[in-house]
């Protein structure tokens, strides 16, 4: 595979734009006919933006967590299964930069220029929790490893050429093993039957005694030991991807109030449009969606601040900053994705216009964490200066 090279910042965000408007005219179809986007991802990697965090000593573009932002708020706008597909690329792409040797660096980021991409292979069902992971990653004489285990929600596994596999060693701390898609012993199972988000093929990965090279485990327990932005980059990206579809949704809905909805008889106007009550409901949408838009550019700003010094306090401060725009995107995805019925008429219901995919991608992605712990630790942050735990949920 080749792909183009992306120069900087400024590049990057016209090609985001350009490829969700490309991609906006294909989304409702795809989701009605759970039609898995393989042309679309193929795309964004011979675009080049799947490259736009690879340090600029490694020929990357190296943007910075706004412009980041702001490529997926962009792309979840026009198809809210699509921009979650390459967010846990990023953030494997970011645990490379963070956690890899320098050969590591070398070839990971090597592969990702060419427009090779990671999936992921983190989360596990019946577990005690998100964090118990029972993945386990066994040494063999000649130093290499046997990987065996079996991953659920596994988002943009299938479009992979690589899957980065949470895991556990014997010393019971977490490593991320990074697997070849072809890997022996290594099945992606199509099972997703999500009622949102129904493209993102976020099914199931089994790991069947895998065979894995000591030079493609990284030792990802280290990022959590000291001040880190791992998990204030990677809820970054849900909370753009929460901001774009809100903005998605509401567009959908003025526009649809622009040229298919009638006026209701007592409001004395020739079109819906002019409806003031119609206009007032638009204006309270608008209200919410821009403040999300306003925290997530705080937010990135913040990421982008402490990474120049990087502080048990700048950390802190990243993020209570990401779980605010997190907290508050997702409130916002849920209502205006909700409320394009309320402003469009009995019409907006019909399951032939699919305008529910919005909602139900909303749903389904904010369900991803709950908001209710964001909450918790501004809250804390505020009150007691309790800074936020390391993980990577914050």
């Amino acid at each position: 595979m080749t792909a183009h090279v992306i120069a900087d910042d400024a590049e990057a965000l016209a090609v985001a734009a350009a490829l969700a408007k490309e991609f906006r005219a294909g989304a409702s179809a795809r989701d009605a006919e759970r039609r898995l986007p393989h042309a679309e991802v193929d795309k964004l990697s011979a675009s080049g933006l799947l490259a736009v965090t690879v340090p600029a000593a490694h020929g990357g573009a190296d943007v910075g967590a706004l412009t980041l932002a702001e490529i997926f708020r962009l792309l979840a706008s026009a198809d809210g299964s699509l921009a979650q597909i390459p967010q846990s690329h990023f953030v494997y792409v970011n645990v490379v930069r963070r956690q890899g040797t320098e050969e590591q660096r070398k070839f990971f980021f090597a592969e990702v220029l060419a427009g090779r991409r990671f999936g992921n292979a983190q989360s596990e069902a019946g577990t005690r929790h998100v964090q118990d992971i029972r993945t386990r990653l066994t040494p063999r004489p000649d130093g290499s490893y046997v990987l065996t285990g079996v991953k659920h929600y596994a988002t943009g596994a299938l479009f992979a050429d690589w899957i980065p596999v949470l895991a556990r060693a014997e010393d019971d701390e977490l490593h991320v093993a990074y697997v070849p898609r072809d890997a022996p012993g290594l099945t992606v199972i199509d099972d997703w039957d999500g009622m949102g988000q129904r493209t993102t093929a976020s099914g199931t990965v089994r790991l069947d005694a895998v065979p894995v090279p000591a030079d493609r485990v990284l030792p990802h327990h280290l990022t959590f030991r000291g001040p880190q932005l791992h998990g204030a980059v990677a809820q970054l990206l849900h909370a753009a991807i929460d901001t774009g579809i809100a903005g998605g949704a509401l567009a959908e809905a003025a526009a649809f109030v622009r040229t298919k909805s009638r006026p209701w008889f007592e409001s004395g106007t020739q079109t819906a449009a002019e409806d003031p009550l119609l206009i007032q409901r638009f204006g309270e949408l608008a209200l919410r969606v821009r403040a999300s838009e306003a925290l997530l550019r705080e937010a990135a700003r913040t990421v982008d601040a402490a990474l120049t010094g990087l502080t048990d306090d700048s950390a802190a401060e990243a993020s209570i900053a990401v779980a605010a725009a997190k907290a508050h995107a997702a409130d916002t995805a849920v209502e205006v994705a909700g409320a394009l019925f309320e402003v469009a008429g009995t019409r907006a219901a019909l399951d032939s216009l699919n305008l529910h995919r919005h909602w139900r991608d909303a749903r389904t992605h904010t369900l991803h964490d709950p908001a209710r712990w964001k909450i918790q630790h501004i809250g804390r942050y505020v009150l007691n200066g309790t800074r936020p735990p390391r993980h990577g949920l914050l």
